[in-house]
């Protein structure tokens, strides 16, 4: 029994082995079926490679062609664009001034000054700077207003710590002279001692030396076109001389020199020494070829926490012979003296005495003029200011002398 069933078992077996087995021409054509597969395959692999081949061709070209563009006028634009620089500032006032002479009284909005600056940098140590001056908003033919270029020179640094320049440039005296956007003092007019001593805003052509001798310890020097005050208008007033650089009379240089110190946080000291060879500028008046001019000016600032001061003393000894131009001004002289406190980051108050006397020579004149004010700035924003102050005179005798308030909005970018 058992032989036959397993007998049977065996047959079984084999009858579904044989039956699973392809013969060979099944074979054959199973083998040839998988090699049309294969060849279809290998021909849409040559064709997807071809294709791929083309793109890397077109990519290569198109980085090319983006290469080919950014080096030239978009690199050149780029390239100017990070290496120039933009900026200006500004200041509207109100003056609410009366004065014993009414005629001389003054209600008046003005747009007193709006300046962009344009810089560029050529290299690491080499730049241009400039600013374009606009004053009292309107300029031309029988307005009041007037176009400058107050600055437009070529900075170069020729060695560590010590730089050279050539140009039109703001000279170095004073405290407001080389750095008075709006922000960066007290009271809507700048100082009357600036003004009419030093006097701000004063450019000139030509070159200037700059740079660090010490720890703490800086320096400027150079020679530039000078003063030019013309003796058949009778007048001799310093600010009258600045002849901005404009076809300016040459024939006359003057020298300037600063020392300054800054190695004490918050506190700067400095003194302007400025010698004029000739004020007449090669003219000549009553039988005289020549007038020369010294200046010395000295001045600190110290700031400590929300404290701060400001000092300037200004003296000018010129030529004896401008006494025939104007009486005493052969000495002319100022001061002020600036105590402020800041009540925290956004408004300050101050106080400021100024004295100045455009005719302090030996003479019968009293020219002698003294200035009150007081006030505030409320910062917006560290470039964004507002101003009040109330101004008084004592100049007893003078038609100029006012009192009044000033109001004002500054800014700079």
């Amino acid at each position: 029994m058992y032989k036959k069933l397993l007998t049977a078992a065996i047959g079984i077996s084999v009858m579904g082995t044989t039956q699973a087995a392809p013969n060979l021409e099944e074979m054959w054509e199973l083998i040839q079926k998988q090699q049309a597969e294969i060849s279809q395959l290998k021909t849409q692999l040559e064709s997807t490679e071809k294709r791929v081949a083309e793109t890397e061709v077109k990519t290569e070209a198109t980085f090319a062609a983006v290469e080919e563009v950014t080096a030239g006028p978009v690199a050149k634009l780029a390239e100017w664009a990070n290496k120039t620089t933009i900026g200006g500032y500004g200041e509207m006032h109100y003056n609410n001034l009366t004065s014993d002479n009414s005629s001389s009284s003054k209600e008046e909005f003005d747009l007193h000054r709006f300046v962009l600056f344009f810089g560029h940098q050529f290299t690491d140590d080499l730049r241009f700077f400039s600013e374009l001056e606009v004053e009292h908003n309107v300029a031309g033919e029988g307005k009041n207003g007037e176009v400058e270029i107050e600055q437009a020179y070529i900075e170069w640094d020729y060695t560590e710590n010590h730089r050279a320049k050539a140009g039109v440039f703001l000279t170095p005296v004073g405290i407001l002279n080389e750095t008075h956007e709006p922000e960066t003092f007290y009271g809507v007019e700048r100082n009357p001692v600036e003004e009419n001593i030093i006097p701000s805003t004063w450019l000139e052509g030509g070159a200037m030396f700059s740079g660090e001798i010490a720890e703490g310890f800086s320096y400027d020097a150079g020679v530039h076109s000078g003063l030019f005050i013309d003796p058949s208008k009778g007048k001799a007033k310093i600010r009258d001389g600045r002849q901005k650089v404009s076809e300016a009379e040459g024939d006359d240089l003057a020298y300037t020199a600063r020392i300054k110190y800054t190695g004490i946080p918050g506190l700067e000291l400095a003194t302007t020494l400025q010698h004029q060879t000739n004020v007449w500028q090669g003219e000549s008046f009553m039988g005289e070829d020549e007038a020369d001019a010294n200046l010395i000016e000295m001045h600190a600032i110290y700031n400590k926490g929300p404290f701060g001061l400001r000092a300037l003393y200004a003296h000018w000894d010129i030529d004896d012979v401008i006494e025939n131009v104007k009486a005493g001004a052969d000495e002319q002289e100022g001061f002020y003296i600036e105590p402020s406190y800041r009540l925290n980051e956004k408004l300050g108050l101050f106080v400021r005495f100024s004295e100045w006397d455009n005719q302090a020579g030996e003479s019968s004149a009293d020219g002698e003029k003294q200035q009150y004010d007081i006030g505030f700035n409320y910062w917006l924003h560290e470039n964004v200011v507002m101003k009040a102050e109330y101004r008084h005179d004592n100049n007893e005798g003078d038609s100029e002398e006012f009192s009044g308030f000033n109001l004002g909005v500054g800014w700079s970018f």
